[in-house]
């Protein structure tokens, strides 16, 4: 069918219309001032943008500068001439593409491409929380009913019309809310994740999220691992009882995540050669999957005093079978890591502080409290402390390359050559010798510099 609104012949533009057989007419999109009044009887004025996709559909846009809708009139006629232009993107709103995105996580969820529930739960919160602000949800769920519903979401906001600047807008916003540097970073991250999905779905065409920066105050930053001290970590264990010490003593001297710890089966303990792999991780809803990275699976040697620790544990436990996990449960299940803090780790603190207070002499001051995953920094800290090499440091840490190791753990690094170095450059410019390297260091440049045969 021919529906060319007796136009002129030069200015008609027929296009192939499918499926079928019709033709359409893709007329120009036609920029008018309207002018208008309210159920209460107030006026307003504005710029309206009509034009006629490619399914025949009328699509109007009202904007309330002329040059705000020429724009967009400029946009849209490009976008018809090369055939990208989508309907629903012009309608489609943020909540929207969260929406679509929600959906896409739910997919590969089931479909467990890289999405745990974890995961999706706090994609989620950033969206029902601070993105599109849920009020039902909010008053719905219990342990939200006493929190201040933030009210400066971009729900509502079309994708079309979201920009850089509205966008760092919303993190001021958030910002003034009260939360934290790192909260406000994760839920700009979701908001990119959400227009990324939203590019792929041909809604937009470019993400006005990405290059948003957070600026914190200096206290905000990120700041230096300090791990506990060896005494303080001594003191804690020996309060421990007999069935907690094991737990304390083996996470304390391998490093591994809570998420491991709690996933660890005898499979993967090999009390001959005195070393344990990490291959799996639970997380909080107990679903075991495979390490977080590819250099999480790694194997980490222990020591005899851990050895003989794992040795009485796994005699007087009942659940000693390959597939059994070394800390589980009285009932051989995952252990629930926020009940192992609240009965078992923070106790010991408690002890220590009622020692001190009945008698401060015989028991020193208690050690600051820190968390479980200070124990993890405490074991590395070790590790830089025996000399080992930094190549092996971040094998058994799991990090993904020396760089991250050295970044987190690098000003806990301590040689004596760094000395011996100070002290000469500080007998240089007190005269009393020059700077140069050792005998040592002078002889193997030498070496170097000889031809090679």
């Amino acid at each position: 069918m021919w529906n060319l609104r007796h136009r002129p012949a030069t200015e008609r533009k027929p296009v192939w219309r499918s499926p079928g057989d019709a033709f359409i007419e893709l007329t120009m999109a036609k920029l008018r001032k309207r002018k208008w009044t309210n159920k209460r009887g107030v006026t307003h004025h504005g710029w309206s943008v009509d034009f006629t996709d490619a399914r025949g559909r009328r699509v109007r846009r009202l904007f309330d500068s002329r040059a705000a809708a020429d724009n967009f009139r400029i946009d849209i006629e490009g976008k018809l001439r090369n055939s990208s232009f989508r309907a629903e993107s012009v309608l489609a709103t943020v909540k929207d593409a969260a929406m679509s995105f929600i959906e896409y996580c739910e997919g590969r969820m089931r479909r467990r491409e890289r999405m745990t529930p974890n995961m999706f739960d706090n994609y989620c919160g950033h969206i029902r929380n601070y993105i599109c602000p849920d009020v039902e949800h909010h008053l719905r769920v219990k342990h939200f009913r006493k929190k201040v519903l933030f009210k400066h979401g971009i729900g509502n906001v079309r994708l079309t019309d979201l920009t850089f600047g509205k966008v760092n807008e919303f993190r001021d916003r958030i910002r003034d809310s009260g939360l934290s540097v790192t909260s406000t970073r994760k839920i700009l991250a979701t908001l990119k994740l959400i227009l990324a999905h939203a590019i792929s779905r041909d809604l937009i065409r470019e993400n006005v999220a990405q290059g948003v920066r957070v600026i914190g105050r200096r206290e905000e930053e990120y700041k230096r691992v300090v791990p506990p001290t060896k005494e303080n970590m001594r003191r804690l264990i020996a309060v421990a009882d007999k069935k907690f010490r094991t737990k304390l003593l083996f996470a304390a001297m391998t490093g591994v995540r809570a998420s491991e710890l709690h996933a660890l089966r005898w499979r993967h303990v090999n009390l001959d050669k005195a070393e344990v792999t990490v291959v799996t991780r639970v997380d909080r809803y107990r679903i075991e999957d495979v390490t977080k990275t590819v250099a999480g699976t790694r194997t980490i040697p222990i020591g005899v005093d851990v050895v003989r620790e794992l040795e009485a544990w796994k005699a007087g436990s009942k659940w000693i079978k390959p597939d059994d996990l070394v800390f589980a449960n009285e009932w051989g299940r995952y252990e629930s890591h926020p009940n192992m803090i609240k009965r078992s780790f923070k106790p010991l603190f408690e002890k220590l502080e009622k020692l001190h207070a009945e008698n401060p002499e015989l028991h020193p001051e208690p050690p600051p409290r820190f968390n479980w995953h200070a124990l993890r920094h405490f074991a590395i800290s070790c590790w830089i402390d025996a000399d080992l090499p930094i190549k092996a440091i971040q094998t058994f840490a799991g990090h993904s390359s020396s760089a991250v190791t050295m970044d987190r753990y690098g000003h806990l690094f301590k040689s004596e050559d760094h000395k011996l170095a100070m002290d000469k450059i500080a007998r240089f410019f007190s005269g009393e010798g020059p700077i140069r390297p050792t005998a040592e260091k002078e002889a193997r440049s030498d070496q170097a510099d000889e031809p090679r045969p």
